[in-house]
């Protein structure tokens, strides 16, 4: 697990939770019904943001994380990439939907939307 996640759990202070937003209601499943072009570029825009192995990578760190939150600066060392980098990959997955962030003092944390990742994993449900 991350440091500060460890050292905030070990000090007995409270790990932050992040609000999380509303995900309005996408799409039937693919082999439902034909997609419209408005669900198809909602869809597409969180699938094109989890096209990269970074950010794949990313989301499964936030997804194991204790507590469900990261702080930004936790996720460099596991990443293996710059500070900017992850921030920018960070950034393609908040823009898409798929995470959440909240400042906190100097740090960023950020966490999974739930339903977001729901949304594509419906989408792609088989009957």
């Amino acid at each position: 697990m991350t440091t500060t996640n460890t050292a905030q759990v070990a000090a007995g202070r409270p790990l932050p939770v992040l609000a999380q937003p509303e995900v309005s209601p996408c799409c039937a499943p693919l082999t439902a019904e034909v997609l419209g072009e408005a669900p198809a570029a909602a869809l597409a825009r969180r699938f094109a943001a989890l096209g990269d192995p970074v950010r794949l990578r990313l989301v499964s760190l936030l997804a194991t994380a204790e507590g469900g939150v990261v702080c930004a600066c936790d996720l460099v060392e596991p990443i293996g990439k710059s500070q900017p980098t992850v921030s920018h990959h960070l950034k393609v997955l908040a823009d898409a939907g798929l995470v959440t962030s909240e400042k906190r003092g100097r740090n960023v944390w950020y966490g999974l939307v739930p339903a977001a990742l729901e949304q594509l994993r419906a989408a792609l449900a088989h009957p």
